[in-house]
């Protein structure tokens, strides 16, 4: 049943966004902004509807196995009720500071309107049975692996393959870190600004603000968003993770080179290469969509960046488009599963597979074989992700120079990345996993081709 503008509340909002999310995979992130302006959600009421989205969706699976005792009798039922029920039990166990009452109270008032009154009434026999009876207690789960993926929410398979490759400790610390909401961090564009200058700048105006961890030009927000700042209208800066900062870092882009960046969209790496050439040489940004050239376009005009042009073209077929042995740089930021972004779009750790792991790792080998003609001699070939998968990351890599005797790997990340980050540095590649430093989880290689 689809809601009436005129009754919407904000728990009927995040039921409506749910289904979306659920019959359409669209992203999280994207759609909360557009049920947001389309049921004119209240600006006191945003903090609790991205609370039960976001927080429903990172423990789906958690309180799936809670409500399956309760449900043992039921007969099929609709995925607005499941729904509904989730995001009731999500209140229940994880939002001290709203009342059980208020909680069953507005679920039996969702059920009446999207349903009838038998559905209410299961709707709130449910609930209070959950009141009474209490939730299962997971710590009487007896395999380790099993009770970590119903804990954390994160699919079996995927805990399973996590812990052969990283151990069980790791995976735990990384599971749990899955679970934290994301700190907004930016990076200050220091083709119009400094950190330093653009720090008093917000707190002037009461954003409180603080230096990144990782990156020499990233601030992180503490309270106010930083997407709505005048700096931001203003080009002072852009929204991005830190780990995806040091990308543009480890590529080293001097004034004046040509470089490509073979999968640029949405540009947060294209403008940070950009910037810190300032303003000189040329970014060719490519991605396979023209509406998703359109928004690197946007983030060039924003910043206003003169060195960047955006094409929509497959890289794959940049041979065809470029002459050979053209660019000092090349940055192959691949298309990924985006397990390192989990916190961000905790949709991700549902939908995709380990069939969609394997051909992606086939899809970005194809892209480094289809660039790598186009790099100089001495050029560097920087290839990263926003995944922790071995087949995405390091087998890939090694792979391409297994094929590509022309390339070797570079050892001057260790120059352009910050000391704190050395430690995980080993032969020319890192690999951030979430919990390292609260940042997103990020693969970095850096090559070389032989001169």
């Amino acid at each position: 049943m689809t809601m009436k503008k005129q009754q919407t509340n904000v728990r009927d909002v995040a039921v409506e966004t749910l289904l979306q999310i659920e019959r359409n995979q669209a992203y999280s992130n994207l759609l909360l902004n557009t049920m947001i302006n389309k049921y004119k959600v209240n600006e006191k009421d945003i903090a609790l509807l991205t609370e039960l989205v976001y927080g429903t969706l990172q423990r789906r699976e958690t309180l799936d196995y809670f409500l399956a005792g309760f449900l043992k009798k039921a007969k099929k039922i609709e995925a607005w009720v499941q729904i509904l029920l989730r995001i009731s039990i999500y209140q229940m166990i994880y939002l001290d500071r709203i009342p059980e009452r208020a909680v069953l109270f507005e679920a039996v008032e969702i059920a009446k309107k999207r349903g009838h009154k038998g559905i209410a009434s299961f709707v709130n026999g449910v609930l209070r049975s959950v009141q009474r009876e209490g939730i299962p207690n997971l710590e009487e789960m007896k395999d380790p692996i099993e009770k970590l993926s119903i804990k954390t929410s994160h699919p079996l398979w995927l805990v399973k393959k996590w812990v052969k490759q990283f151990g069980y400790e790791e995976t735990e610390k990384m599971c749990e870190e899955n679970l934290l909401p994301p700190s907004q961090t930016a990076r200050v564009n220091q083709t119009k600004t400094t950190v330093e200058g653009l720090l008093e700048e917000l707190q002037n105006k009461g954003i409180m603000i603080e230096y990144g961890d990782l990156s020499e030009d990233a601030i992180k927000g503490l309270k106010g968003n930083l997407a709505l700042t005048d700096a931001f209208k203003e080009g002072k800066l852009t929204i991005q993770d830190e780990s995806s900062m040091l990308v543009a870092r480890v590529l080293n882009p001097q004034p004046g080179e040509k470089v490509l960046d073979a999968c640029a969209a949405p540009g947060g790496k294209s403008t940070h290469i950009a910037e810190r050439m300032k303003g000189t040489g040329i970014v060719h940004s490519l991605d396979l969509h023209e509406h998703k050239v359109k928004l690197i376009k946007q983030q060039a005009d924003r910043l206003q960046l003169q060195n960047i042009k955006a094409e929509a073209l497959d890289s794959r077929k940049a041979g065809e488009r470029f002459e050979k042995e053209s660019f000092d740089r090349i940055l192959v930021d691949a298309p990924c599963s985006g397990f390192g972004v989990i916190r961000r779009k905790p949709d991700i750790k549902y939908t995709k597979t380990g069939e969609d792991v394997n051909r992606l790792a086939s899809l970005q080998f194809s892209i480094l074989q289809a660039v790598a003609p186009l790099l100089k001699r001495n050029g560097v070939l920087v290839y990263s992700t926003c995944t922790i998968d071995h087949e995405e990351n390091s087998d890939v890599v090694k792979k391409f120079l297994d094929s590509h005797p022309e390339f070797e790997r570079d050892q001057s990340i260790t120059v352009t990345l910050p000391k704190k980050l050395h430690p995980y540095i080993e032969n020319g590649e890192i690999q951030l996993l979430p919990h390292y430093f609260g940042s997103d989880g990020f693969y970095i290689a850096c090559l070389r081709k032989k001169g």
